[in-house]
């Protein structure tokens, strides 16, 4: 079972370290800024590879820093994400995140993570996370291709009008509550036999 609880981070307003700047590097980054432009990065590595250059160059806050990792880059972090091909390295950052309370992802060491870096469906104002609880990042990708297919385009137009008639009801809580459950209703409207 999956007992993940998802929740939607503004990295623009945090502070994440990624370390790592091969392959799997790059695809941390690319992830993270396809969802979040303005997230705020720091990127370690001896060396980065030019598909990580060219990704971090075309990003406005990502700062890239040429050396091997080590225990003072997690100062002033909220999230850490590690990504070198050295298991040991890996570890280490993991263990050291843990002893700051900073959240920590290792790549590919399910184990080792306190969160995972799922599927995401984006359509104007609407995003879906998918997790495969760590089991199968190509299922997710593939269910993400899915969602990116059906869900209309028009949808971020439905969502701007559902915020407008939200703003004009008046009462408390419960009532608008209410008022949104009915006219969202149509949404999931089964046919009865």
């Amino acid at each position: 079972m999956n007992h993940l609880y998802p929740i939607f981070l503004k990295v623009h307003q945090l502070n994440v370290l990624l370390v790592g700047g091969g392959f799997v590097g790059t695809e941390k980054l690319s992830f993270l800024l396809k969802s979040s432009p303005e997230a705020h990065v720091t990127a370690v590595a001896k060396e980065f590879n030019p598909e990580f250059l060219e990704l971090a160059h075309s990003a406005p806050h990502v700062t890239l820093i040429e050396d091997v990792y080590h225990e003072k880059y997690l100062g002033g972090k909220h999230i850490v994400i590690a990504a070198t091909n050295f298991p040991e390295i890996n570890k280490q950052i993991h263990d050291e995140a843990k002893e700051r309370f900073i959240l920590v992802n290792v790549a590919d060491t399910p184990t080792l993570c306190d969160f995972y870096l799922g599927g995401i469906v984006t359509k104007g104002n609407l995003k879906i996370a998918i997790s495969t609880n760590g089991k199968s990042p190509t299922a997710a990708k593939r269910l993400r291709e899915l969602f990116e297919e059906v869900l209309p385009e028009e949808i971020d137009d439905l969502l701007e009008n559902l915020n407008a008639y939200r703003a004009t009801l008046k009462g408390d809580f419960e009532y608008k509550v209410k008022a949104m459950n009915e006219i969202t209703g149509m949404l999931v409207v089964k046919e009865r036999v």
